[in-house]
């Protein structure tokens, strides 16, 4: 499996980087999954190229190629003007629009207050439903005052589970009992098939006028 992990920090240390390895561990320790980290400040200069001439460069071509076979993708970006940041839409907006259908998606935001927290529920969700991705019912949001506060931790753990629980089932092979299941199925609408005929409208009505 491979989870990749798009980042849209731009300082550097970052805390939206921060957060997102944060997530990206805990995740990664419950799946058997090789995590690949998209630094979207580093790809800063071929989005907005590819937003004008329509061609990525070669290292935003592979960015993007990662993402749409990532089995699983966690997307983090700070907040600005209360929603998420020009450069995180910049990259989704050139990111083919079936990419991300089905695909597991965990959002996260980092900001300066608690206040912009609402910006995962109004801007980060709708826009990845928008894609058709899987959003986890957990969104995660840092203010600076959550770094070694109480309940950070415990979002990022039960965030990170659910995009495993979702990553391993999407993954995983059905089961012989399921397979037995399935064929079973396919026989029983096939005798269904091979026992309905049908009868020309023309050789019922003989039918019944012979009566």
């Amino acid at each position: 499996m491979k989870l990749v992990v798009v980042s849209a920090g731009l300082s550097v240390p970052s805390s939206t980087r921060l957060l997102a390895d944060r997530l990206a561990a805990a995740t990664a320790g419950r799946t058997s999954a090789e995590v690949e980290v998209v630094e979207l400040r580093d790809l800063a200069v071929e989005i907005a190229h590819n937003l004008t001439n329509g061609f990525p460069g070669r290292k935003l071509a592979a960015a993007l190629e990662a993402v749409g076979a990532a089995d699983g993708l966690i997307a983090v970006t700070p907040v600005f003007s209360a929603s998420y940041s020009g450069l995180f839409k910049s990259f989704f907006d050139v990111l083919d629009p079936d990419a991300l259908a089905g695909r597991p998606v965990l959002i996260a935001a980092t900001g300066g207050s608690a206040r912009h927290s609402l910006v995962l529920e109004h801007a980060l969700r709708p826009l990845f439903s928008h894609l058709r991705a899987v959003v986890v019912p957990t969104a995660v949001y840092a203010a600076s005052e959550d770094w070694g506060a109480e309940g950070l931790p415990e979002r990022i753990e039960r965030a990170a589970g659910e995009l495993a629980t979702l990553m391993t089932g999407l993954s995983t092979p059905p089961g012989p009992a399921e397979a037995g299941k399935d064929q079973k199925a396919e026989k029983d609408q096939k005798a269904e098939k091979d026992e309905f005929t049908v009868v020309p409208f023309a050789e019922q009505l003989a039918a019944l006028a012979a009566r």
